[in-house]
């Protein structure tokens, strides 16, 4: 059960950072290389916005206004990252019906496969998270390497990369914990019977011990236990 609640425990702070990492315009940033080392506007984009930032404090934000005229690599990193948050949610709904701390189908035979299918879920989930960001990052240091293009145009990884593998990690390794927890056979235990009371072993019982005394028997003594002298002269 500790292992259950370790398990879903990593696999929700996971979740929590794919829905960070998803919202947040911070995949792509500029680049200070070249003749851009100071530079008074740093421009930011991530899969919903692009922001530009103002060495005077302002910062302004633009959301994408058409989905189709986006590029093919962020259309599908968008749809990645929301199909990791939605089966994160599912996941945590079938994970807690699944774990033995709860009282959802106690006692059936369907619990622990509940349980399994709740991890299983986890690991997807934080794949899905995994791929379109490491595709992304990817895409960023080719094109920065390109000899091609000029400095203004090349881009660094931002910080929502950086969440989105942090948190990846930690919704395939919950799901993998919780996984292998409820993989494991229960181990049944024998509980034990106190025996009742009037069968219990007593000592056995016997004629009393007789203790030979050392000294030898008076004559008044023989003659009373019908002994007498005259029976042995």
């Amino acid at each position: 059960m500790a292992v259950q609640l370790l398990g879903f425990s990593v696999a929700l702070l996971g979740f929590a950072g794919t829905v960070v990492a998803t919202v947040l315009p911070h995949w792509w940033k500029t680049a200070h290389v070249g003749t851009n080392i100071i530079t008074a506007v740093a421009y930011m984009k991530g899969l919903w916005m692009e922001c530009v930032w103002q060495s005077t404090g302002i910062y302004q934000c633009q959301v994408h206004q058409s989905q189709l005229a986006l590029p093919l690599d962020l259309q599908v990193a968008r749809a990645m990252m929301v199909s990791s948050c939605v089966l994160s949610i599912l996941s945590c709904v079938v994970s807690v019906f699944g774990m033995k701390c709860t009282q959802c189908a106690k006692g059936s035979a369907s619990k622990k496969f509940i349980a399994i299918l709740g991890g299983a879920c986890f690991i997807l989930s934080g794949l899905l998270c995994l791929i379109p960001v490491a595709w992304t990052t990817s895409d960023v240091v080719q094109a920065f390497y390109n000899p091609a293009l000029p400095f203004g145009m090349k881009y660094e990884i931002g910080q929502a990369l950086y969440v989105g593998f942090l948190s990846g990690g930690l919704s395939v390794i919950g799901g993998v914990i919780l996984l292998i927890s409820s993989c494991q056979g229960n181990t049944e235990e024998v509980p034990y019977i106190h025996p009742p009371y009037n069968t219990r072993m007593h000592p056995p019982r016997g004629p009393p011990v007789v203790h030979k005394s050392n000294h030898s028997p008076s004559w008044s003594s023989a003659s009373n236990h019908g002994y007498n002298i005259n029976d042995y002269v």
